[in-house]
């Protein structure tokens, strides 16, 4: 059984990037390139890891009713299917 998003996917990425942009990624940008973040769009909490299934575990063992949404520290997409870089630019 899965449980009914509280909100459209739009409204949870818009959510996830505004907090990404504002409050996580001066913190993380040096240390941790290439990292993924995973972030509760309802608190603001987020997990760092290798993986985006390591970071999503983190922060569900903290917060198992997190609406979460996933970055990957220093690009603009977690993952790539064509040729092109993904790298940010500021």
């Amino acid at each position: 059984m899965t449980t009914p998003a509280r909100r459209p996917a739009e409204e949870t990425a818009r959510l996830g990037n505004e907090i990404y942009k504002r409050d996580i990624r001066h913190l993380v940008e040096a240390d941790h390139f290439g990292e993924y973040v995973a972030i509760d769009v309802d608190s603001g909490d987020y997990a760092i890891a290798d993986s985006v299934l390591a970071a999503a575990d983190q922060l569900r063992s903290r917060r198992p009713d997190a609406d979460g949404w996933l970055v990957r520290v220093g690009y603009r997409a977690l993952r790539s299917f064509g040729a092109g870089s993904l790298r940010e630019t500021k």
